[in-house]
């Protein structure tokens, strides 16, 4: 009579059971802590098990849909309609900083000019003085053209 010998095949059918999964298990925690997209297609690609394993372990088909969820939850809540900007306001802020842009440009163009006007009185403080030093005649200043 043969030996019976299933007792060993179901120990080996278990070990593989355990170890496939353990692969998923750890695919998933790693998943996890990187931050790769979760779904069942990419935790069995990376565990090397099939999908349909996956489906049919409740613990981890549950573990998957819950960090699939978690992954796709917006990082910030969307504004509630009353604290939303309304075009009547946003107009009325367009039109403010179009104001406020208009005068820093007119101001911005007064200090060029003064700037320019005491460049000047200074370049021709300094030709004089160099005239004075130097014996030369002092040039008239040009007016302005």
């Amino acid at each position: 009579m043969p030996a019976d010998n299933a007792h060993l095949i179901v120990a080996a059918a278990r070990r593989r059971a355990a170890a496939t999964r353990r692969r998923a298990v750890t695919a998933l925690r790693r998943m996890d802590t990187t931050g790769t997209a979760i779904t069942f297609e990419t935790v069995a690609r990376e565990a090397g098990v099939s999908r349909s394993w996956l489906y049919n372990q409740p613990d981890l088909r549950a573990e998957i849909e819950r960090l699939r969820a978690r992954h796709r939850a917006p990082a910030t809540r969307p504004v509630p309609d009353r604290q939303r900007a309304s075009d009547l306001s946003l107009l009325r802020r367009l039109e403010a900083a179009t104001t406020r842009n208009r005068q820093l440009e007119a101001e911005n163009r007064q200090l060029r000019e003064a700037l320019a006007l005491a460049l000047g009185e200074r370049r021709t403080a300094d030709v004089r003085s160099e005239h004075v030093t130097t014996g030369l005649p002092v040039p008239r200043a040009i007016g302005p053209c």
